[in-house]
């Protein structure tokens, strides 16, 4: 195995202790005219009779394929992969037995060369290391127009929820000295960015953003934030300074009933192979 970066290696730890996390802050919230934003993936999976095989990268603990299960669509075949054992204990307890799962790495798939029709990926891609070998598996296990939709993180906290957050962050993290962790490819933080890697083997690119509106208590969204990459590296002693400045810093942005409104901008990018 390559020697894995110092990133690669906080995920797998990170999810190994927190297990559905992600599922935990998105199943909830409805993302425009999706019910939530794994149902913006799961629109790219054909309702149909014939056989089809859906491949869920960094499937987490199995969230997006159990939406598809719970359809019972005859033909339709899953396979989950993630490269934490955690997430995939906790996939295993929610899914069917007959739905695969896998321990493996994006950049190295067990997956036979074009078996796949339709391969999803929620929240994950971006943060993946070496994108292009990433890529390369993906077009390798596609079959000839098969599907790529991929949903990936647009900004952190909505509006001004946001900005109170930044500013309230930064200097604790310099004060805490937390280092910078680089995670993922900067390609895949514009659309630009996108048609490079998919140019080569992709057509039919097409990008969607898509909010996810929030209204937590404060205190609800402070539960949610901690279980965040950067705010999870924090020390203690920083992070207890941290709720105390940012729960200050919005209490003017509080509304009638107590809420903040906040939330998630995401975008979906999608393609065919050729």
């Amino acid at each position: 195995m390559p020697l894995r970066s110092p990133a690669e290696r906080y995920l797998e730890d990170f999810h190994q202790r927190q297990p559905g996390t992600t599922s935990a802050a998105f199943a909830e919230l409805a993302a425009v005219k999706y019910s939530s934003s794994y149902a913006a993936l799961t629109a790219h999976v054909p309702a149909t009779h014939s056989p089809l095989t859906v491949l869920d990268l960094a499937c987490g603990d199995g969230y997006l394929l159990k939406l598809l299960a719970d359809r019972q669509q005859p033909g339709l075949q899953l396979i989950g992969v993630d490269m934490s054992q955690g997430e995939l204990d906790a996939a295993r307890e929610r899914l069917p037995v007959e739905i695969t799962l896998l321990k493996e790495r994006a950049q190295s798939l067990s997956v036979a060369t074009a078996s796949i029709d339709v391969l999803l990926s929620h929240m994950a891609i971006m943060l993946m290391d070496d994108l292009d070998q990433v890529l390369q598996e993906v077009q390798r296990v596609l079959r000839s127009s098969g599907t790529l939709a991929v949903l990936i993180g647009r900004s952190f906290l909505l509006g001004p929820v946001g900005v109170a957050f930044l500013e309230a962050f930064r200097p604790i993290a310099e004060e805490d000295r937390l280092p910078n962790l680089q995670m993922g490819d900067p390609r895949t933080r514009n659309e630009a960015g996108w048609h490079t890697l998919l140019e080569d083997h992709f057509s039919d690119l097409s990008v969607e953003d898509i909010d996810v509106h929030w209204q937590p208590q404060p205190e609800e969204l402070w539960t949610s934030l901690k279980e965040t990459y950067d705010i999870d590296r924090l020390t203690p002693p920083a992070k207890a300074r941290l709720k105390e400045r940012f729960l200050a810093t919005i209490t003017h942005l509080r509304q009638s009933d107590g809420s903040v409104s906040t939330g998630w901008g995401l975008r979906v990018i999608s393609a065919r192979r050729r």
